[in-house]
């Protein structure tokens, strides 16, 4: 486990957590400047780290689990502070939370009572995490630089979160059916 935690890609990844106290705070400090720059940094680090996992070749199981729960903190915690000083309107925040957290419990019971483990995004998933990601980055940028195609993005870029949260809850339900028939189907065949 140690080395694992020592893996280049997994340090990129702890980097990236340990900068998300230093976001919120210049978020809360409205010093949208650093915040931005943090958000960058935060993003070339998630970047990077799936990068060096291939070249390095020091993919690891740790990783798998802790690059998608570094990526959900930062993104969540930036929705809660965004909305905290009116950036981010409250319904968003509550829609993404909703969502994740339905995701999450639905997740643990399906591991702890069926053993079902694959829980991969679907292309959904990762277009409502592209909507996320530039509703944030559009939601600092606006407060540092405002052109009209900035608030059109940033408008755009919220809307689209809303509908591809929805989407992709629905979906991920869907998909969690599915897996569950051929689950009892096989069940079935071998009994």
């Amino acid at each position: 486990m140690l080395s694992q935690l020592r893996a280049a890609p997994n340090q990129l990844t702890l980097l990236r957590l340990c900068i998300i106290p230093f976001l919120v705070n210049a978020v809360l400090e409205r010093d949208f400047r650093v915040a931005f720059v943090l958000f960058l940094l935060a993003g070339l680090s998630d970047g990077l780290d799936g990068l060096l996992a291939r070249w390095l070749h020091q993919r690891t199981v740790l990783g798998q689990y802790l690059d998608p729960i570094a990526d959900k903190l930062l993104l969540s915690t930036l929705f809660l502070v965004l909305t905290k000083v009116g950036l981010v309107r409250r319904y968003i925040t509550v829609l993404v939370f909703s969502r994740d957290l339905g995701i999450l419990l639905v997740a643990t019971l399906l591991f702890a009572t069926v053993g079902l483990r694959d829980f991969r995004p679907s292309i959904f998933g990762k277009a409502n995490t592209l909507a996320q990601i530039a509703a944030v980055t559009t939601a600092l940028l606006s407060q540092l630089y405002a052109p009209a195609w900035v608030v059109l993005l940033r408008r755009g870029a919220m809307a689209s979160t809303v509908v591809l949260t929805v989407v992709s809850g629905f979906h991920y339900v869907w998909l969690v059916g599915r897996r569950l028939a051929v689950l009892s189907a096989s069940n079935s065949a071998s009994h």
